[in-house]
């Protein structure tokens, strides 16, 4: 999604930024990154997590549209990222497409409380963790593959196809019973998202990658509505019941099954039994949530 200073194409970009001391970062989208000093990250590949230790020189390929997250737990020391790519794909070329999953502009903060009930994180982007709270620790053997250390590799290692995910597309009848709702999501892989209700009704909202609500409407049988890449887009059924033709991810590469419990916790700075009563949610449940 991004690049290095000095390629040609115009749809590649590269970006920079810091993390203070025992800060907390959660990213929706990074292609690769450099980091300064000794840190952790925690990369999400499809219902599975990987922790490792990051340190000076440090570079890291990873997949297309993976969600990560990053920690500083020196009090002093300042984490610098530096982001490349290749930015073709992006919600508008030549630009990085971030998103975040919580914060006061996460994609959930967009919907309504019907939808979600989002409001104990006010932090925004970068979070201040309590001391002595504890992260995930590092998992043996997760690094291998994934780290390439700038100043310690020699000369003749040759990297070669760091890896990708493809996420697997497919048209899908969808249906809905009453008053059920369906998960939100978004698709990476293609253009826009189009949507064909087939029968019955119920309400949609669609959030963009600010965080914003960019559509909330009534919608029935014959209505049809498109969805950008990248935009978020749930659907609660009328007591009826509803059904739509649509484009979808498949519903079992959720991000949030991977998830560590303490960067849950951390994330939506809510208490341990709130995070376990998302966790039991999200564990028992594929893509629809039918009504309490």
């Amino acid at each position: 999604m991004d690049r290095s200073p000095g390629c040609g194409s115009s749809n590649s970009d590269w970006e920079s930024g810091s993390l203070p001391g025992r800060s907390f970062f959660y990213h929706g989208n990074v292609k690769m990154t450099r980091l300064i000093t000794l840190f952790f990250a925690g990369i999400i590949l499809p219902e599975s997590e990987k922790v490792i230790a990051i340190k000076e020189g440090d570079g890291i390929a990873l997949p297309f549209d993976v969600v990560t997250w990053w920690y500083n737990k020196d009090d002093t020391a300042l984490l610098v990222v530096l982001l490349l790519g290749y930015t073709l794909k992006a919600h508008k070329a030549g630009q990085f497409t971030d998103f975040f999953l919580t914060g006061s502009n996460g994609i959930f903060t967009g919907f309504t409380t019907e939808f979600m009930l989002v409001g104990s994180q006010p932090g925004s982007g970068i979070m201040k963790v309590d001391a002595g709270f504890k992260m995930p620790e590092l998992k043996k053997g997760h690094q291998n593959g994934m780290v390439l250390n700038c100043e310690e590799a020699s000369l003749e290692v040759d990297i070669k196809n760091g890896g990708r995910v493809v996420v697997g597309l497919g048209a899908n009848l969808i249906r809905l019973d009453g008053s059920t709702m369906c998960s939100p999501g978004f698709s990476c892989d293609s253009v826009l998202q189009v949507t064909y209700i087939v029968s019955g009704g119920g309400c949609a909202q669609v959030v963009g990658i600010n965080g914003k609500r960019v559509l909330e409407s009534t919608v029935k049988a014959g209505n049809l509505f498109i969805v950008p890449r990248f935009f978020v887009v749930s659907k609660i059924a009328d007591l009826d019941g509803m059904s739509w033709f649509s484009i979808i991810t498949t519903p079992k590469t959720s991000v949030w099954k991977a998830l560590s419990l303490e960067v849950l916790q951390a994330s939506f700075n809510v208490p341990p039994d709130m995070e376990k009563a998302f966790s039991s949610k999200r564990m028992d449940s594929e893509i629809f949530f039918p009504p309490n």
